[in-house]
């Protein structure tokens, strides 16, 4: 039995339960998702730019707080490596730190220079770009052997919302709820083993202030992340723009930057 099955086993009976007759299939309800973010717009998004504070925490306590500016771009879909995605994340009044995020590696720039991730660092972000729901609906909607179930309507965060759970055949699992009046999503949790600590993990996001963008997409001004149900970061945008005319130098490593070594 693969752990999908498993997943569905446990879930069939609720879901079944909450599940009107005539209630449309699970990518009904994506496809309904991705008209509330901007339809096309969003679907042919290439380009996002984000400024806002970002701040982190550790046992419930904020740990720090940084002006942050974050640059994604979308590659087109036969793009090769490991994500169709590259992003650069700047932080601090002056810019003083910088992490690049390209489709096969991931570093932390300073004035010494270009650290590489460590390999569970980098294997981690891989996992949550690739189970973040806007790049699902990005990025990886058509993709073979994506699958999503309809488990039925809920009340989370004082809304009602629709509720989903979509698969892959990497065999990963995440749950996604949905306002079930706008769609928008809000609120997203997946499970993974933590190779550091030898244990499965819960990552829960949580998306809040949506905003036009521009073109009619609509973005998440506050994204908060959980960890074991311990907040561990939140990202207040000021200000979200989409398709702008962004340079790919952005996103690769200055020239002449030495490589440090990679953290064990």
């Amino acid at each position: 039995m693969t752990r999908r099955t498993f997943a569905l086993s446990l879930t069939a009976g609720a879901a079944w339960a909450q599940t009107p007759k005539g209630r449309p299939g699970g990518k009904a309800i994506l496809d309904k998702v991705i008209q509330g973010l901007g339809g096309d717009a969003f679907r042919n998004l290439r380009t996002r730019s984000e400024t806002g504070r970002a701040y982190s925490f550790y046992r419930q306590k904020m740990t720090g707080l940084s002006i942050t500016r974050i640059y994604t771009k979308y590659l087109p879909q036969n793009a090769e490596g490991k994500l169709r995605m590259v992003q650069q994340q700047v932080f601090g009044k002056k810019q003083e730190e910088t992490v690049l995020l390209t489709s096969n590696e991931a570093y932390e720039i300073t004035y010494k220079g270009a650290t590489p991730f460590a390999d569970a660092r980098l294997e981690q972000h891989r996992e949550t770009t690739q189970q973040d729901i806007f790049y699902i609906l990005r990025q990886r909607f058509n993709e073979p052997g994506l699958e999503v179930d309809y488990l039925g309507t809920d009340v989370i965060e004082n809304q009602r919302v629709e509720v989903v759970q979509i698969f892959d055949n990497a065999n990963r699992q995440m749950t996604v709820w949905f306002n079930a009046n706008t769609f928008l999503p809000v609120k997203q949790r997946f499970f993974h083993f933590d190779p550091v600590i030898r244990d499965r993990r819960e990552e829960v996001t949580r998306y809040t202030i949506y905003r036009d963008a521009g073109k009619g997409i609509m973005w998440p001004f506050s994204t908060e992340r959980e960890r074991d149900t311990e907040k561990i970061f939140q990202l207040f945008a000021d200000k979200v723009t989409v398709d702008e005319q962004v340079p790919d130098s952005q996103f690769e490593l200055p020239p002449g930057v030495r490589i440090l070594k990679k953290p064990a």
